[in-house]
């Protein structure tokens, strides 16, 4: 055995100004499950929860006398530089291994900036862990970078892996549990957690790179034996459980099926999944999944402006969302709409009637975010090649000469004041008890909290203002 103790390491810190920690690191744990078969013991640590170990002479002490390969997950554009800071202080004479979304797309600038890190796992990475645990040479291993006399060397991308062959995530492997916690505050005692169906998507929005690995390669859509996605759920101890499927709705008759499963195996958890505008074509499966605790739908729905709808390649009209809405409201789910803003061409009160036509739809709850440009993204090449605008990196937002950073921040406001309002804020917590998306007591135990959520923010604010 190569190993004796592995150290899979989520490294982002708690972020007091946000929602953090509600799902566990579920790429991060599949890397962890699927080599520990193969070395003497697996510690997983998330930062966000682990107070002793955000010390970095603490954590770098127990990784130089414990830890004999490290392993690093770096998913989002979030607290990157921080996280390049952090790696750069850890013991350079452990075996240090980066992968996750981010690390394959800066796979590169991690090399020169973390001297320490010896390999980066580019794409999938569960077989390509197991090879690099194994002792298999480096030059052998499909999908790895790494150092050799100085200079880095990039296998040929590994092919996208059968995921029915890929061990679910060993949930005893955590630590601590998932909770909501906002401004350092945990809200409720319920718990969370992920599952994960099916890999890819069949759509080809020019926005999204969901349905592309961090190589550019497009992930075909794949779904894992519904037997094993029950075997999962019945490991699960979480009151509520995302289905963290790009579209829980791409194959209805599966979709279907799995409820009917969960509802024969007597599986009692709240679900939330991703889906599209589609899932309304199929009343039988929204019934379906009504009964089986399905309460929260995250629905994609980005413009309600057809010439941006038709720009984005999101393959449906304004039409087509109001009547699938029509359908969507005669069941009892809690559904939160997804907005882009900022798009090219598109006017501030374009953007600023989102909230009208989101409470039109009778949205309970909407969020919106700026037009970004992701490295594989066909918008990238539209940007460029339009007069005017203009993205300052890879994963960051889109400005325009005419809406900067700072009107585009003004018009954000208007969007979230125009829409949250106290009607709005009346209905969300109707519905969030008609669908059973939360009880009383859990209610009650919210609004016991409050107080002290909002005095930490306040608190932040001012402290934000000093420093300035």
């Amino acid at each position: 055995m190569k190993y004796n103790h592995v150290l899979a390491l989520y490294p982002y810190f708690k972020d007091t100004t946000a929602t953090m920690g509600v799902f566990p690191p579920t790429g991060l744990e599949y890397i962890a499950t699927n080599m520990k078969d193969l070395v003497g013991k697996v510690t997983l640590l998330d930062l966000r929860y682990e107070n002793e170990y955000q010390n970095v002479e603490k954590l770098s002490g127990f990784i130089k006398n414990e830890i004999d390969l490290l392993c690093i997950s770096i998913t989002w554009n979030s607290q990157f530089n921080s996280i390049c800071k952090l790696i750069r202080k850890l013991p350079d004479e452990v075996t240090t291994v980066l992968g996750g979304y981010k690390a394959t797309e800066e796979v590169e600038y991690l090399f020169e900036k973390c001297p320490n890190v010896d390999l980066i796992v580019r794409g999938e990475g569960e077989e390509t862990i197991r090879e690099v645990v194994s002792g298999l040479p480096y030059g052998d291993i499909p999908g790895l970078s790494y150092r050799k006399n100085g200079t880095m060397i990039h296998n040929k991308p590994r092919p996208l892996p059968d995921i029915s062959a890929v061990a679910f995530p060993d949930r005893s492997l955590r630590r601590q549990d998932y909770h909501w916690i906002q401004n350092g505050v945990q809200i409720t005692n319920l718990t969370f957690d992920t599952v994960l169906t099916s890999r890819g998507c069949p759509y080809n929005c020019k926005f999204c790179t969901c349905s592309l690995n961090p190589l550019g390669q497009k992930r075909k859509y794949a779904e894992r034996p519904l037997d094993s996605v029950i075997e999962e759920l019945n490991t699960i101890s979480a009151d509520v459980v995302m289905f963290s499927d790009d579209n829980f709705s791409t194959n209805p008759k599966r979709s279907k099926k799995l409820c009917d499963l969960i509802l024969a195996n007597r599986i009692k958890k709240r679900f939330c999944v991703q889906t599209r505008i589609e899932i309304a074509k199929n009343p039988d499966l929204l019934e379906k999944a009504e009964k089986a605790g399905f309460k929260l739908f995250l629905i994609g729905i980005e413009s309600p402006h057809d010439k941006i709808l038709k720009q984005l390649d999101k393959g449906i009209t304004q039409q087509q969302v109001r009547d699938a809405f029509k359908t969507l409201n005669n069941y009892n789910f809690y559904i939160h709409g997804y907005f882009i803003y900022g798009n090219i061409g598109e006017k501030e009160e374009e953007m600023v009637y989102i909230a009208k036509f989101a409470k039109e739809l009778k949205l309970e709850t909407i969020s919106f975010q700026k037009l970004r440009i992701e490295k594989f993204s066909p918008l990238k090449e539209v940007v460029e090649n339009t007069a005017g605008y203009f993205y300052n990196r890879i994963g960051g937002a889109v400005y325009s000469d005419r809406y900067n950073r700072k009107a585009l921040k003004q018009i954000r406001n208007r969007i979230r004041s125009c829409f949250y309002d106290f009607h709005q804020i009346r209905l969300i917590l109707q519905k969030v008890y008609k669908s059973r998306l939360l009880t009383l007591p859990e209610l009650a135990q919210i609004f016991a909290r409050l107080p002290n959520i909002l005095f930490r923010m306040l608190k932040r604010r001012v402290e934000k203002k000093m420093i300035r």
